[in-house]
């Protein structure tokens, strides 16, 4: 038997067919040495198919129990990489097919019953994409931690809290990792309610017009732990929003993940100084021997990009494809895998960079980001961090906030031409731009004592920055 027999015999639709695929179609059409991660999640769905076909009678008792005989072989031959992928059968589903029927026989061709590979792939993916779900919304979790252990510990320190990049108003260094936190806990959210989405089962709607087979779809639901079935078998083989929204999902997590590494960089800055950031985190300079360099943060801020460009492929991947599936749909896979991977990657990375690791005998965590309170303070200093309260503080004696704007103004003004802080003019001076400014308005200029009055619920008084991250911490412990 010639090659060119054999690439046609292995094809699962080659009958029909008068010569065999030219060779470079079959690399350029084939998916199996990126697809072959699926390979579990294949196991997993077809074990659950073949159970429903047993009980449902359509296939023997006998065929069934020779199909998870040969799955186990299967699966073990893979995990111990004696598995043979073969470019030939294309994909995943195929080379596990034609293995299943080398060890099965009869028992392994009956498998396919009552599905198609276009039903079958969907199912797959949405098995992977929720095991991955799962472990990114476990390592969100981890990093909301890291961040609380250090505001935990920073809640006094003072950070200037900047507008445009200008110092605006002094804020708690604790408070200002509490609005990453923040943003970690609406990234997890959406990533459980797309999840909700993911978690619904396409087996069973064959190619496109479901089957004649008397299928128990809802048991197959019920065996893989999915919470429905997709109702509508030309939406269910051909839907791939639920991709579209967890790349989406992950690329506000990235988005998230920019923000704070643009922040960690500039920190770590020798102008700033506030920080430092492990060793194990930062690379030196191939010719200026001083140099620590930021590169973990600098490389996600850069991954950021490439994760957002995968949400860009797969919506044009999806703009213009007619019902049902389309081969189209094999573009889906690479992106979404890269997705997943680099978010997974880049969220155990920060993990362990912000809170350290776990200390082996009491589990605290150990040599995260190393804070500088003091360079923190000194630069809150700067920038006249307290005018508003100075306006705040005229209004509470009458003044109208316009007019209490103006005047401070004024006084910032003066304090700039004498080259000093609002803090440091002189009482007498103060009064000259309002009667009502008494001695007290020295607590309300300093740094701490603008800090304490901002008590409102979200506000960045210690006391109440103290309150969110217990709220944080019973969240978390009852997740």
């Amino acid at each position: 038997m010639s090659s060119n027999q054999l690439d046609k015999k292995s094809q699962a639709w080659s009958a029909l067919f008068s010569e065999p695929m030219n060779e470079l179609v079959q690399r350029y059409t084939a998916s199996v040495f990126f697809d072959k991660r699926l390979a579990a999640a294949d196991i997993e769905g077809s074990l659950a198919h073949a159970e429903m076909l047993a009980a449902q009678g359509i296939i023997a008792p006998e065929d069934y129990a020779g199909i998870q005989r040969g799955m186990a072989q299967i699966r073990a031959e893979i995990e111990s990489g004696a598995f043979k992928w073969q470019l030939a059968l294309e994909d995943v589903h195929l080379n596990i097919e034609a293995r299943l029927t080398q060890l099965a026989g009869d028992a392994g061709k009956r498998l396919h019953t009552g599905r198609s590979r276009n039903d079958q792939v969907a199912t797959d993916i949405r098995l992977w994409l929720r095991g991955e779900i799962d472990l990114i919304c476990d390592l969100l979790r981890q990093l909301q931690g890291a961040l609380l252990d250090v505001a935990e510990g920073h809640v006094e320190v003072i950070l200037p809290g900047l507008t445009h990049l200008q110092v605006a108003q002094p804020v708690s260094f604790a408070h200002h990792l509490l609005a990453y936190v923040e943003m970690f806990v609406r990234d997890e959210q959406r990533m459980q309610d797309a999840r909700r989405r993911v978690n619904q089962l396409p087996l069973g709607s064959a190619a496109l017009a479901g089957t004649t087979y008397p299928l128990d779809r809802e048991r197959v639901a019920r065996t893989l732990g999915m919470e429905g079935v997709c109702h509508n078998s030309l939406d269910a083989v051909s839907d791939r929003d639920f991709a579209i929204e967890f790349t989406a999902a992950a690329s506000l997590v990235m988005v998230h993940i920019s923000r704070l590494s643009e922040e960690l960089i500039l920190w770590m800055n020798q102008n700033f100084g506030y920080i430092r950031i492990a060793d194990r985190f930062t690379t030196g300079s191939s010719i200026m021997p001083q140099k620590k360099n930021p590169d973990v943060p600098e490389l996600a801020r850069g991954k950021t990009g490439r994760v957002t460009g995968h949400l860009m492929s797969l919506l044009m991947l999806m703009k213009a494809q007619p019902l049902a599936y389309n081969k189209d749909n094999q573009e889906d896979k690479e992106p979404l895998f890269d997705t997943a991977d680099t978010l997974r990657d880049t969220l155990r990375i920060f993990v362990e960079m912000i809170g350290g690791q776990p200390h082996p005998q009491t589990g605290v965590r150990e040599g995260g980001i190393a804070v500088n309170a003091q360079a923190m303070e000194a630069a809150a200093q700067k920038g006249y961090a307290t005018a508003t309260d100075l306006a705040d503080y005229l209004v509470k004696k009458g003044l109208p906030f316009r007019d209490a704007h103006e005047t401070v103004a004024r006084a910032v003004r003066m304090a700039q031409e004498q080259g000093c802080d609002l803090a440091q003019l002189p009482l007498a001076t103060l009064q000259g731009f309002h009667p009502g400014i008494g001695q007290d308005v020295y607590q309300v200029l300093s740094l701490r004592g603008s800090l304490s009055e901002r008590h409102t619920v979200g506000g960045t008084a210690p006391a109440q920055v103290r309150s969110q991250i217990a709220r944080h911490r019973r969240r978390l412990q009852a997740a």
